[in-house]
């Protein structure tokens, strides 16, 4: 239950997603939209790939979804565990960055406090924790931290077998000599942020819903949670060298795959933007099996893949170039497009490797040569009907590097300037009635997380896993995939949530795909997923309620502040 009171220049498609800083290489423009495109009509260098060809419109049957949600977008944000961001929820010191100051009978969160005084929140987390560090503020100043090793093997160290007293031993990145423009003193793995900081999130909090009991399908990095975010799913991995290499496409070794399954970053086969933009020749993941993708694929349901830097800035003889780049909060200069943070890169049936456009706008979402993997700025199209773009039943959304939240290139004050912009854009436009919009993390960064890894599934390989996992029944039949590891923020923003309201069902990144399933594709599950046995975002409880009278009014936040602009005043 829970708590509640085309024919178009490639240089204007690099464009960042209604951004507020300027794209700081854009490389070389209109030609290079014609050179990529005619990539795809030679053939593939990559083993299984083919360029798709256009499949007609009239397949497509239109909306016939479950509920009344006609459209999820998914923004899928970096490294952020549930403590870190909401630890002392709904309370905000108020010493500096926006004032934050909670809805009356706002409900309390399973989180650092046992219960919150006058004077803030108290418990022996905060004041006598285990770890040696205590838990501590971070302020709006201190938002560029370091990262914290967020390895497979370090977190469920970290975990301790469920004393979760391994954080500052295993997961800390506080070097001696510091860590430049980061903050990063020791004990900071401990540390949190709050609603002065974490504004945008917070209010949304207020006048939506969210969980306190949603997890990281497994331990371990990015790669592994955005696979989970698309097909629960990280078994049945392999490598292969590069398509540029001297030996190309054969079968090779990687340090992220263990017994098979994913437990590491690696960049993705299919992506000529991997490896740097193909400047070295490292060991490149590949991904067997069916992701969502396939699914609405089969269904014909409209979908796709939008990422911050995936319009290329150049081509050469081997393909894409990603070389856009923006500065972060701290002046670092960041690329903007990290292979590894796409999923769909690594199947042969949902990948784009050269980066192709869409034939046209009104292709958005439907299959052509883009094969569903756009550019950010298609994204805009879609909402604003450019070109006669439509919006797809589902949008994952992927930030450019600097505003994706990833601590050591992002922070929480980047991240959310385009968390607002883009709630702000598509809660104006005509999409939002139907529409449900999710919040979540691919995995925790290795930052403190006090409550328990609830292990659903084991995993008994003693060179990777520690104790919690290797004493917990294997029910995947996959060795590499242990999990539940730590909990995840979880945000839904939709007309269809309760009002101010923390649920309290347990749910994982794998939900994500459950509700897809359930809303476009009658349950169809996905061989070897966690899928099926996954929580319901729709049930009893949940993020999302279909017996309330939705709250079609906007709630507009102030994209630098986070601070409440119109709306807001419940259900």
């Amino acid at each position: 239950m829970g708590k509640s009171p085309e024919g178009r220049s490639r240089l204007r498609r690099l464009r960042p997603y209604i951004a507020v800083a300027a794209v700081a290489a854009l490389g070389t423009g209109v030609a290079v939209a014609t050179n990529v495109a005619s990539a795809g009509t030679s053939p593939s260098l990559f083993a299984g790939y083919k360029t798709p060809s256009t499949v007609s419109r009239t397949l497509y049957p239109g909306d016939n979804p479950a509920t009344p949600i006609k459209h999820l977008v998914v923004l899928f944000d970096e490294n952020v565990s549930f403590d870190h961001y909401f630890g002392t929820y709904p309370y905000a010191a108020n010493t500096d960055g926006t004032t934050f100051t909670a809805k009356k009978n706002t409900p309390t969160v399973n989180g650092l406090y046992t219960s919150i005084a006058a004077s803030g929140p108290t418990g022996p987390l905060l004041t006598n924790n285990n770890n040696g560090y205590n838990p501590t503020r971070l302020t709006h100043a201190q938002a560029l931290t370091s990262s914290q090793n967020h390895g497979y093997t370090a977190e469920e160290k970290a975990v301790d077998g469920g004393a979760m007293d391994g954080f500052v031993k295993y997961t800390q990145s506080a070097p001696a000599a510091g860590c430049g423009i980061e903050y990063c003193p020791p004990g900071i793995v401990m540390d949190y942020y709050d609603g002065n900081t974490t504004t945008a999130l917070w209010n949304y909090a207020q006048n939506y819903s969210m969980s306190d009991n949603n997890w990281d399908t497994t331990f371990g990095p990015s790669t592994p949670g955005a696979l989970n975010v698309i097909s629960g799913a990280t078994g049945a991995a392999t490598a292969l060298t590069p398509t540029w290499s001297a030996t190309p496409s054969v079968p090779s070794t990687s340090s992220a795959i263990a017994d098979g399954s994913m437990i590491g970053d690696v960049d993705p086969y299919y992506d000529t933007c991997s490896d740097n933009s193909h400047a070295t020749s490292g060991s490149l993941g590949v991904m067997s099996g069916e992701n969502i993708g396939d699914l609405l694929n089969a269904k014909h349901v409209t979908w796709g893949w939008f990422q911050g830097g995936f319009a290329s800035t150049a081509t050469d003889t081997t393909g894409a170039v990603c070389g856009s780049t923006h500065q972060n909060i701290g002046g670092a200069t960041d690329t903007d497009y990290s292979p590894h943070h796409n999923p769909f890169a690594y199947y042969a049936s949902t990948s784009n490797p050269n980066h192709l456009a869409p034939s046209s706008l009104s292709e958005i979402g439907y299959t052509d040569q883009a094969n569903h993997n756009y550019d950010l700025s298609d994204f805009t199209d879609a909402l604003n009907g450019t070109g006669g773009a439509t919006l797809p039943s589902v949008s994952y959304l992927k930030a450019a590097q600097y505003q994706d939240g990833h601590p050591g290139y992002s922070d929480p004050l980047d991240e959310q300037t385009f968390l607002v912009n883009t709630i702000n854009a598509i809660e104006q436009s005509k999409y939002w009635s139907s529409t449900a919009i999710v919040i979540t993390y691919d995995d925790s960064d290795g930052w403190y997380d006090h409550q328990p890894s609830n292990i659903v599934n084991g995993s008994n390989d003693s060179a990777i896993d520690a104790a919690i996992c290797t004493t917990a029944k294997l029910t995947t039949g996959d060795n590499g995939r242990c999990g539940y590891s730590q909990r995840l923020p979880l945000v839904v923003i939709s007309p269809y949530t309760r009002t101010n309201y923390v649920s309290d069902n347990v749910t994982n990144t794998a939900s994500v795909v459950k509700f897809i399933e359930d809303n476009w594709l009658h349950g169809e599950r996905i061989p070897g997923s966690y899928d099926a046995t996954s929580g319901s975002l729709d049930s009893h409880g949940g993020v999302l309620d279909f017996n309330g009278k939705p709250n079609f009014t906007p709630l507009i936040l102030n994209p630098a502040t986070g601070a409440v602009i119109s709306g807001g005043n419940g259900h």
